[in-house]
């Protein structure tokens, strides 16, 4: 990879399901550790992927974005990645609060979200008020755009998580019927594409977890279960069988939505906060760890230099993680509630990222050393994700019920790209990548030039590490099915 870490070879696994090489730096940027202001999405990044080399994905939830199509508002768009230029993308049904993944053929899907709406996220009650002519969301599976009733799920789901098994299917986990009640409580899992009859499965986890298990927070681990964790509680999940091992209890802090830490593939860390208090409460700054197929034991890591709440981590090639995004008090959510700031939930928002090392001495873990501060507020609803080039793609932040540019946290349209410090430097170029690769296949061979591992070559390559990332999908401060 660059000069800078020449013990990394990097390659980048596509979502387009075929595996391509790590291209040379793609884009002009404004030096290392800095963010540059690049585009607008066009729709609010309430949700957002890679989905090929080239374009980012963009959900929103129904609104009135200034992007049309069709005759209406859009919440969909297509962000270009060579000119930063927009497509608006005609989603039909209500995607407010889905959960999205990346299946292992490349197809995306997003599932669920919430009733059709009219203006300022109101119920439509009759056809005349259906501004925005979308449809009810919250049974739908979309996939690649293609919204079919034909594929809907037999069950509503708000706030689900999915994440991509090793088979390359998808598991679907909880999401309400409507609101967070008992009443309302969706505790059950099914799969995409569908097993058997399509049948959902009770997952008794989801039952004993209530109020806080909206979003839970799911790892797929090398043993092959999942490890799952909402409101103060934590399991192995070996989905295979459908047995449940309970897991420890999470310390210090509710972790999942409205509490929304961050999560990494790399290890289970968070910063949350207790859903019950609001705005002017400070946000948890404590951060935890846990390879729970070797112990079921959390350990204590490096605390925040501030509380941050829906802070979004990003996997780097490097091997840290890029903490981004997030507010200092207050919890997800927005609401017509006196107490709120306009209507958010939340207040403080926190401009300078964080670079984690888990590799580093406890007490150094955390560092802003080279990292320039965002001039961009991220707060709900906002959003990250690494792409091919070895940047970051940042985007989203509103915590209203529609859009607005009057409220002191307005609708956020600007895309920002953050360039980590190898980002200008070479990367190696080699041949023999295979097609595809998926878990449990052959090895393989990858040759590259002596040139490409600088005077002596012997040695850069006893050093020399390859690395696979998968992108995953980027919604409420989780990235799903990164690594």
């Amino acid at each position: 990879m660059p000069t800078a870490f020449p013990e990394w070879l990097i390659l980048s696994s596509f979502v387009s399901g075929v595996l391509a090489q790590t291209g040379q730096p793609t884009w002009q940027g404004t030096g290392a550790g800095t963010f540059q202001i690049v585009g607008n999405s066009g729709v609010s990044a309430q949700q957002l992927f890679l989905g090929t080399k080239n374009k980012v994905y963009i959900v929103d939830k129904v609104e009135n974005n200034p992007l049309r199509v069709n005759g209406h508002a859009a919440w969909g768009s297509e962000y270009d990645l060579n000119d930063n230029t927009v497509r608006a993308m005609d989603v039909v049904t209500n995607t407010f609060c889905a959960g999205g993944a990346l299946l292992g053929d490349g197809t995306w899907i997003n599932v669920g979200g919430n009733q059709e709406v009219t203006y300022g996220g109101l119920s439509v009650n009759d056809t005349s008020q259906d501004l925005y002519k979308d449809g009810d969301g919250r049974f739908a599976v979309r996939c690649n755009w293609v919204d079919d009733k034909k594929n809907y799920m037999k069950t509503t789901r708000w706030y689900p998580t999915l994440e991509t098994l090793e088979d390359g299917s998808v598991i679907i986990i909880g999401g309400n019927l409507f609101v967070s009640s008992t009443d309302n409580n969706n505790p059950t899992y099914e799969y995409w594409p569908r097993r058997g009859e399509g049948v959902e499965i009770t997952l008794n986890f989801l039952q004993t977890t209530l109020p806080a298990n909206l979003y839970p927070l799911t790892w797929l681990l090398p043993s092959g279960n999942l490890f799952l964790t909402t409101n103060w509680a934590t399991e192995i999940f070996d989905y295979k069988n459908n047995v449940e091992h309970a897991g420890p209890p999470m310390p210090h802090a509710v972790r999942t939505y409205p509490g929304s830490a961050a999560k990494s593939a790399a290890q289970s860390m968070a910063e949350g906060d207790d859903f019950t208090v609001v705005v002017n409460v400070p946000a948890s700054a404590s951060c935890v760890r846990i390879t729970p197929d070797v112990t079921n034991t959390f350990e204590e890591d490096d605390d925040l230099p501030d509380g941050r709440v829906m802070g979004n981590f990003i996997l780097l090639p490097n091997g840290k993680i890029f903490l981004v995004n997030g507010v200092n008090q207050g919890v997800a959510g927005y609401g017509n509630d006196s107490w709120a700031v306009g209507h958010s939930y939340a207040d403080s928002p926190l401009l300078q990222p964080l670079m984690y090392d888990p590799d580093a001495p406890l007490g150094s873990r955390f560092s802003v050393d080279g990292l320039s501060a965002s001039t961009v507020p991220r707060l709900y609803h906002s959003s990250a994700t690494l792409l091919p080039d070895g940047s970051v793609f940042v985007s989203g932040s509103n915590p209203n019920p529609d859009v607005t540019t009057t409220e002191k946290w307005s609708t956020e349209w600007r895309v920002e790209r953050f360039y980590p410090a190898y980002y200008s430097e070479h990367r190696p170029e080699y041949s023999g990548l295979p097609a595809k690769l998926g878990y449990g296949g052959p090895y393989f061979n990858l040759t590259l030039a002596s040139s490409e591992l600088g005077p002596d070559p012997a040695s850069s390559l006893g050093n020399t590490q390859v690395v696979l990332m998968r992108f995953g999908f980027s919604t409420h401060a989780i990235v799903s099915s990164d690594s």
